[in-house]
């Protein structure tokens, strides 16, 4: 079966999407982006592929492939073996951000092979991104849904005479509707602190870290990284929770 030809909005997103990857994407050297394709030949690089799927203004799957550089540099380092998938989260998350407001799943290693060609199977676009030289890793697009297209589209069309009867019956989840049952990560934070990579090494059980936080203060509440509530630790049959004390207005948490 022929995969479904990208049109230019397919080719633009995709290079968007890969521009705000780059700069966040773990490499050995500084890489730009290259010509979008939907050829896989072209894509040679040995690595892993990350893929999560994204749901909101836009409904889709976005992936990233690393070199096998980095995937090795990860698994052996003086802190331990590091999960890829965190290490790239940033930049699929800044990819996704480019199509408006959407939640990205967790997302998994997946076999790079059928990853690259299923992508494309689907009107996926594939963008290599390259040191100069070589293809050093690869960000693929692929929308599903548009949200936005799905509520203004651009040519509208005469209702026919059962919508016009029953108007709720086809009416689109937009706005928040698409993220009712999206899970989201919800993480407290009693404080924070910085410390060098010598001091890291240098931990021992015992020592102690002083965070940025004096005691009795409130813990934070965030949600993918975005504080939204205050609240002070409580006990709940043995277990920590949270009595929320304060909830954090969207104008304070752009602030």
């Amino acid at each position: 079966m022929t995969a479904p030809t990208a049109t230019s909005q397919d080719l633009g997103r995709a290079l968007a999407a890969a521009e705000a990857a780059v700069a966040l994407l773990p490499a050995s050297s500084p890489l730009s982006t290259a010509t979008p394709t939907q050829d896989t030949s072209e894509i040679t690089l040995e690595g892993q592929v990350i893929r999560a799927r994204f749901a909101g203004a836009a409904q889709g799957e976005i992936l990233v492939m690393v070199a096998q550089d980095l995937v090795d540099a990860l698994g052996d380092t003086p802190l331990g073996s590091l999960d890829v998938t965190q290490a790239v989260r940033p930049a699929i998350e800044a990819a996704a951000g480019t199509l408006g407001p959407v939640v990205v799943d967790p997302g998994n290693v997946t076999d790079t092979a059928d990853a690259l060609a299923s992508l494309v199977a689907e009107g996926g676009v594939l963008v290599p991104l390259t040191d100069g030289t070589d293809v050093r890793g690869v960000v693929g697009l692929l929308v599903k849904v548009d949200a936005a297209a799905a509520v203004n589209p651009a040519t509208p069309s005469t209702p026919s005479a059962s919508s016009t009867q029953d108007p709720s019956a086809a009416a689109p989840r937009t706005g928040l509707d698409l993220l009712h049952d999206v899970e989201m990560e919800v993480t407290a934070e009693l404080g924070r602190t910085r410390m060098s990579v010598r001091e890291l090494l240098s931990l021992n059980p015992g020592n102690v870290v002083e965070l940025d936080r004096a005691a009795g203060a409130p813990a934070d509440l965030l949600v993918n990284g975005r504080l939204i509530a205050r609240g002070e630790v409580v006990v709940i049959d043995e277990n920590f929770g949270i009595r929320i004390t304060e909830i954090i207005s969207p104008s304070e948490q752009r602030s």
